[in-house]
Order: structure tokens, then C-alpha cells, then sequence
């Protein structure tokens, strides 16, 4: 089989691998704590000034080499680090070059230096930001002691890949990873910066429940109490959201007239037992 990102523009490789997306989603689509947004305004701020310091100011007359800007969002599941990689590419009037790293990884054993090298080229020509999705393995640490092993001898390959690529790439990558912890020291280098996205507090969650309704729409009964479940249940925005589907199917599925079908309490709270 040949490789899948080789193979993507001409649509023959898995959907759930690689995608590339016309954002429409902004960060004022997201909630987020403070510090993770400033963290990000942050990183905004030297992409847009990018162009100034090397350009204009002509210090890429003098650096010919790691021009590009490479982050890493740190934290668990459903925090909001796709949406917000979706957001750069949006405020920048980029695509976004999805790969998920973890399923490219596992499908196609043997050939993840190809694809990972195929993966920059596709973002250059296609004027995207690349976001490598689940990428905790794509940066470990190389090992010495266990070179001998096909594994580990393709890790290591995959990590030599990957810094070349990042040496000569002058675009925007952003690795999403759930620690920011045990990364090469050559990888960990060429972070520009690392943006932690914390599990919300409880202003936040409130915020996140009431995103998710329709104002108009979405038929609330009088009992529901999104500052409630809020207190009581700790959850990432990923998991919010599902909660609200499957509270809203719950809903829809009772046996009454239509107008009268409502998302109770009661739904919401069965649906966070099931998320």
C-alpha cells in the first residue's frame, strides 16, 4: 500500500487520518480560562509578527533556516485545543491540515517517516496551518538502548523526520498532546511556545452549557440549572457538549406531542452519567 498522506489529494487514503478544513470556527467561539487565552493571544501575536521580524526587519537574511512557528497544546481530551488550532488558521485566512497522528501511526505501520514528511509538503502546498492531532508519540525521546527493535528504530527514524522538517518548514505547526512532558530535547527546542489547556472551572463550564442551546430554539424546561451542573459535575467542553446531544435525543425520544417534549434537568444529568 503506498502512503496514505502521499495518497490524500487524490482521495484515496482514510478520512478519520488526515482532513483538511476550511475553518469557520474563531475563538470567540471557545471558552476558555484566562491564562490558556492569553497564552494563546500570545502565540497569535508571533504569527502575525512574523513577517515583520523576518521579512522587514531582514532577520531572514540573516536565519535561513527554522523560520517556522511550531506550538504545542498541552491537556487532556476536550479542552478545546482543536477548535482553537481551527481558530489560528480562521484568523490568519489559512486552511488547516488535520492529521491525526495516532491513527496514521497505528494504520500504517512502517511508513510514518514518509508520512510525516508528506504531511509538511501537503501544508505548504495547500497554504495551511498543520495540526498534528493525539501527537504525544511523535516526539518522544530517542533511545539508544532499544534501537535494535523495528519499533523503536522507526520511532527514532520518525523523530529525525520530524526535526528536519521542522528546521526547513516556514509555516505554522501545532502539536496537540495531552502531557507536555518527555519530548526530545531537539523537539522540545523548536517549541516556540507551550499553551496548557487546563480542565474549566466552573464559570467556564456554566459558559460552555449555555453555548451549546439554541437561545430560541432548544426547548428548556423551567427545571433546567446550568450553574448547577456545573457545581456538581467537573467535565471538559468535549464532554458538555456529547452530554447535551445525548440529553437532547433523550428528549426528543419521549412519548409526547412534539410541542411538548422538553430537555429536562433530569435528561442532562443522565446523559453526564453516560459521557
Amino acid at each position: 500500500m503506498g502512503s496514505p498522506l502521499l495518497s490524500l489529494f487524490t482521495g484515496r487514503t482514510s478520512a478519520r487520518a488526515v482532513e483538511v478544513v476550511a475553518p469557520q470556527r474563531t475563538f470567540a467561539d471557545v471558552i476558555l480560562p484566562p491564562e490558556t487565552r492569553r497564552s494563546l493571544e500570545e502565540a497569535l501575536a508571533q504569527v502575525r509578527n512574523h513577517s515583520l521580524i523576518f521579512s522587514r526587519w531582514g532577520l531572514g537574511e540573516r536565519h535561513s533556516s527554522g523560520l517556522g512557528l511550531a506550538f504545542n497544546f498541552a491537556g487532556p481530551p476536550g479542552t478545546g485545543k482543536t477548535i482553537c488550532a481551527e481558530a489560528i488558521a480562521h484568523s490568519l485566512g489559512m486552511k488547516l491540515l488535520v492529521v491525526d497522528y495516532a491513527e496514521v501511526e497505528s494504520m500504517w505501520a512502517g511508513e510514518t517517516p514518509k508520512n510525516i514528511a508528506a504531511a509538511f509538503r501537503a501544508a505548504t502546498d495547500q497554504r495551511a496551518v498543520l495540526f498534528f492531532d493525539e501527537a504525544d508519540a511523535i516526539a518522544g525521546r530517542r533511545s539508544s538502548a532499544a534501537a535494535s527493535l523495528p519499533y523503536q528504530r522507526e520511532a527514532n527514524i520518525t523523530v529525525n523526520v520530524l526535526l528536519r522538517e521542522l528546521e526547513a518548514f516556514n509555516g505554522v505547526v501545532i502539536f496537540a498532546t495531552n502531557l507536555a512532558a518527555n519530548f526530545d530535547p531537539a523537539f522540545e527546542r523548536r517549541i516556540r511556545t507551550h499553551v496548557r489547556f487546563e480542565m474549566p472551572g466552573v464559570e467556564e463550564r456554566e459558559k460552555i452549557w449555555r453555548v451549546q442551546i439554541h437561545p430560541n430554539k432548544t426547548p428548556l424546561a423551567d427545571d433546567v440549572d446550568f450553574r448547577l451542573l456545573a457545581q456538581r459535575f467537573p467535565m471538559s467542553g468535549g464532554d458538555i457538549k456529547n452530554a447535551v446531544l445525548k440529553a437532547a435525543n433523550a428528549a426528543a425520544a419521549e412519548p409526547a406531542p412534539e410541542r411538548a417534549r422538553q430537555i429536562h434537568q433530569a435528561h442532562f444529568e443522565r446523559a453526564i452519567a453516560d459521557v
